[in-house]
């Protein structure tokens, strides 16, 4: 049988039929949980964790906590909901700074210290992620683990990058690499959320950082 091309009025049509559409209440539930979660993320990025109840969040969102605890089983999910989010966001921020031109090492750096003005803003959400990274579920640390793959792929992406253009050693492993520079990373944010570090701090501590971790990588030829 002979294709029939479609015109593009017929076929934005056809897509439209063929996505699902939420009716009223399905609409509404997604509406709810998203004020939650704006709600959730301004108070626990102003207070930190324990400070922020599930009273002033349905405050906040202008309902009752009845509503909350319908999309959310507990304060922990909400948290993790709200870190979810903001990782996905961070990695975003951190790829289109990665994905600027010069060195790889300049690449990196701005990757990371792009991360790191996006989250200072908020530091008592830091320290919150900060504090219950120590305490939380397995279940919960394996799901945090799966949120910071693409945080982690932007560096080792970067990496991979500068290997191919012959900045690193064709024989660098760019994973273990990449693991060590986040890990100097995170391991950062504790001097901004315990001891006052500016950002003119952190990015000169994680340059050390960086030099030092790719010093045994840099391409001799």
């Amino acid at each position: 049988m002979r294709d029939i091309a479609l015109s593009p009025s017929q076929s934005e049509t056809q897509t439209e039929a063929e996505t699902p559409r939420l009716n009223r209440r399905q609409a509404a539930k997604v509406r709810t949980r998203q004020k939650v979660l704006d709600a959730a993320r301004q108070l626990f990025a102003e207070r930190g964790y324990e400070p922020a109840t599930i009273r002033d969040i349905a405050k906040g969102a202008g309902m009752s906590t009845g509503a909350v605890f319908a999309n959310f089983q507990d304060k922990a999910e909400l948290f993790e909901a709200v870190l979810s989010t903001d990782l996905a966001r961070l990695a975003e921020t951190m790829k289109a700074s990665a994905d600027a031109e010069g060195s790889v090492r300049a690449r990196v750096l701005a990757a990371l210290g792009s991360g790191y003005h996006d989250s200072l803003e908020h530091l008592p959400l830091v320290q919150a992620v900060i504090a219950r990274s120590w305490f939380q579920p397995v279940a919960a640390e394996m799901r945090t683990r799966a949120a910071i793959k693409p945080l982690l792929s932007v560096i080792t992406d970067t990496l991979q990058a500068g290997v191919r253009e012959g900045e690193l050693s064709q024989d660098a492993d760019v994973r273990l690499l990449g693991e060590m520079i986040y890990g100097a990373f995170l391991a950062n944010y504790r001097h901004a959320a315990y001891d006052g570090w500016a950002m003119a701090q952190l990015t000169e501590r994680m340059g050390k950082q960086v030099d030092v971790i790719l010093a045994g990588a840099i391409s001799r030829q």
